[in-house]
């Protein structure tokens, strides 16, 4: 098989959408995202990275008429998303019994930790749930997480097939 599936963290997503104070060169991670969907990949959008993105967004310190518009751009693209208007397609919401089971292992999750001692989170954890269920259904094709996240960066699986 050929192209990619891309899960796409919020750290990217905040770039991609250049949500104030949290980017640091949108325009270099819109080309990527143009490569992206010119490769034919399958961009993904895990629902934890729209909901952290969501509440960047919400708490930005910044002129509250820039948040709105911020936040009616990110509106737009979610609905655009949501609707298949734009080249993603978002994740489904997990289970509750997904939920439980995530929270049995979210203790030793949160004792990973990256060069600065920051460690991971239920968000990264649910993450990587879907790069788990997303190797499951591609094994003939690479699946990795686009992150600014050295942790999450990790998750790159070649294809198996």
């Amino acid at each position: 098989m050929s192209a990619n599936v891309v899960l796409i963290d919020t750290s990217v997503l905040c770039e991609v959408l250049a949500v104030p104070s949290l980017n640091s060169n949108p325009s270099k991670f819109q080309k990527e995202l143009t490569e992206k969907i010119g490769s034919g990949d399958t961009l993904l959008l895990p629902m934890t990275s729209i909901l952290e993105t969501g509440n960047h967004i919400g708490q930005c310190a910044m002129n509250g008429q820039i948040r709105r518009r911020v936040a009616q751009s990110f509106v737009l693209f979610v609905l655009r998303a949501l609707k298949g208007e734009l080249p993603f397609r978002p994740t489904p919401f997990f289970q509750a019994e997904e939920l439980v089971t995530w929270l049995a292992e979210f203790p030793d999750w949160t004792m990973r930790s990256d060069a600065k001692g920051k460690g991971s989170g239920l968000g990264d954890l649910t993450i990587q749930k879907e790069w788990q269920r997303q190797c499951g259904l591609n094994p003939g094709r690479r699946v990795y997480i686009w992150s600014l996240d050295a942790q999450l960066q990790k998750y790159d699986r070649p294809p198996t097939v």
